[in-house]
């Protein structure tokens, strides 16, 4: 009935997508089975991607092939820059996206795509023969055979939903939880744990006024994520902010006698930075409001979702609370929000690849290696789906160094260091984030897409290559060209910046910390003119490259000299207990966790400066 495939993917989310997309377009046939075709690429929580380092990652994965920042720039329905404020390292790109255009966009792509098949079923086991996995079991008792395995189950396994004091079994509101898969890794030597996450209530946005709440528009002129030619966005819709209260709070603190978290029938952790609202009224009893995002569901639909009252109190707790909030009196829920509890692997049982260590060619990526968020998912199902096509043909696994994306900074932190919490990503987990902004993320890994091979890569490098000379021939023009204290000065005033007595290379002005290059231009004639025939892309990358020249220099010697410790591999083999000048804990921890270079060594904990040092010496460097 089926060939024997390359790869089968376990669960389309946000993981299971990419991770199927990135083995297709290294040239594998790829199956991709989900318990139900109508969910694929579903937003579970809020209907966004991007974030504070978030929107980096899809940057990223948009790089190297994947589809989540094509998808996202075809159904966005509001994008804004966040961070403007701040430094080039802290702008993040973020979309509200059309729930419904997102799953059907992502399906008709992965349709298209010659070398991906589907199967609407649960896998409820593995087909594992000498520590290599080879193939699936499902739950009618079908057997398909592949050289290799991407696990993406997301919150499935063994999932339970917890609504006040009422338990139900599932994955997701309406849907079933998957069995039999925990029971039998942990069968074959795995360690698991248990994990929650939480949603909140989605209400109808008929019944609110909008009046009582502050409009937080789009960006005036929209940004997107892809670098490839995708519609710009032309219509935006608003979503709206507003707060709760102390009466929100006593009205919810009434619920807390019968809320799964603090009554103990939750055992998991949930995600300390996307806490609930019991949770944020519980640790932050000071605080007397926090604040709501009322975000819209799509073009088409009425539902709302209410970001930051992630709940999973009995529902007419929840209903009376949201009732209080300025705008929310005449408030309808569509459904309560609720938690939900799930089995997940601890990472340090992976390598750098995603592989497991117990069984070859068996990878692990999203919320199973207890993570949270779309992009955290997507860009680890994007990387063991290039793997899992490298290993079944002896290739060398693909692995993103910490200094060359938030990619290889989420998987090295996930390997080396493990996660007692759902793991988020953030701007300040990157030791090297003026290198990994979300601008460049074509520069740094596009060119490192087309030499794995990855389908129709020739025309993006093409584009990559033509950034890299505009933005050089942008910086060479501001250290050639001067301009003269009466075309200049009148505006330097304006800025509250001082004037200059001779002429100055454009470089040294634009450098000043007030001067920023679309101003300048305004100012500029000549300037404007010259600068007219680039992208406005191109011109950003120069005027980043510039004004940060320093800082990123330091950081790219940073790099290079951690990168040296990263080209010192370990055999997988070495028996750190005949080093007795190794601490005890140092054997034992890299015993375990079995590092792949000395720079992971080094990120273990536990690992001293001085352990580092002795192994340096033991293997004669």
């Amino acid at each position: 009935m089926f060939p024997k495939y390359d790869v089968i993917v376990v669960g389309a989310g946000h993981a299971g997508c990419e991770a199927a997309v990135a083995a297709a377009n290294l040239g594998s046939k790829v199956l991709l089975t989900t318990m139900n075709m109508q969910t694929i690429a579903q937003m579970s929580c809020n209907p966004a991607m991007g974030g504070v380092a978030k929107g980096q990652i899809v940057r990223e994965i948009d790089a190297l092939g994947g589809y989540s920042g094509i998808v996202t720039d075809h159904t966005m329905v509001q994008f804004r820059m966040l961070n403007q404020s701040k430094g080039p390292a802290m702008w993040s790109p973020r979309a509200q996206s059309d729930r419904q255009l997102f799953a059907r966009k992502w399906r008709t792509m992965l349709e298209a795509h010659p070398n991906i098949d589907f199967w609407q079923e649960m896998v409820n086991g593995l087909l594992v023969k000498d520590g290599v996995v080879c193939g699936v079991r499902t739950s009618m008792g079908l057997e398909i055979e592949s050289r290799s395995v991407v696990l993406t189950n997301g919150t499935f396994l063994n999932g339970i939903i917890h609504i006040g004091e009422k338990q139900l079994g599932g994955g997701r509101a309406g849907e079933g939880a998957a069995k039999g898969i925990t029971e039998q890794l942990i069968g074959l030597g795995f360690e698991a744990g248990r994990m929650k996450t939480g949603t909140p209530p989605r209400v109808d946005g008929r019944s609110l006024d909008y009046s009582k709440m502050e409009v937080q528009p789009g960006d005036e002129i929209p940004g997107k994520f892809s670098y490839t030619d995708t519609p710009p966005l032309r219509q935006q819709l608003p979503c709206h902010i507003t707060y709760t209260s102390e009466a929100v709070h006593e009205i919810l603190r009434t619920g807390f006698d019968r809320s799964p978290m603090f009554s103990g029938r939750i055992q998991g952790l949930g995600p300390r930075y996307c806490p609930s609202i019991e949770d944020k009224i519980d640790r932050f009893a000071d605080r007397e409001r926090h604040q709501l995002f009322v975000e819209p569901e799509g073009w088409d639909t009425c539902e709302i979702y209410v970001n930051g009252f992630s709940s999973s109190l009995p529902e007419d707790v929840q209903y009376k609370a949201l009732r209080l909030i300025p705008g929310f009196e005449n408030a309808k829920m569509f459904r309560p929000g609720y938690a939900i509890e799930y089995d997940y692997f601890p990472p340090t049982q992976l390598r750098l690849s995603l592989e497991t260590r117990l069984v070859k060619n068996l990878f692990f990526a999203g919320q199973i290696n207890g993570t949270t968020g779309y992009e955290e998912a997507a860009c680890q199902g994007l990387m063991a789906g290039m793997n899992a096509h490298l290993a079944i043909n002896d290739l060398e696994p693909f692995i993103l160094k910490r200094s060359e994306a938030y990619i290889g900074v989420l998987i090295d932190d996930l390997v080396t260091k493990g996660t007692q919490e759902p793991y988020r990503m953030f701007t300040s987990r990157a030791e090297y984030r003026i290198l990994l902004r979300q601008d460049n993320a074509d520069l740094r890994l596009t060119p490192l897409a087309h030499r794995l091979g990855v389908m129709n890569m020739e025309e993006r490098l093409a584009q990559v290559e033509e950034k890299n000379v505009a933005s050089k021939a942008i910086g060479k023009y501001f250290e050639e060209t001067s301009v003269s204290p009466e075309a200049i000065n009148g505006y330097l005033e304006s800025c509250g910046t001082a004037p200059i007595r001779q002429k100055v290379k454009l470089q040294g002005i634009l450098l000043r910390p007030q001067i920023d290059i679309n101003a300048l231009r305004h100012a500029l004639p000549e300037l404007d003119a010259y600068l007219e025939q680039f992208h406005a892309g191109h011109v950003e990358l120069a005027e980043i490259n510039m004004k940060y020249d320093g800082y990123i220099q330091r950081e790219q010697e940073l790099a290079q000299k951690m990168n040296r410790l990263e080209e010192v591999i370990l055999a997988e083999q070495f028996d750190y207990h005949q080093i007795s000048s190794l601490s005890k804990e140092a054997r034992e921890k890299l015993t375990r966790m079995k590092p792949r270079t000395i720079g992971q060594a080094s990120r273990i904990s536990g690992v001293s400066p001085a352990d580092i040092s002795v192994l340096l010496v033991h293997i004669g460097r």
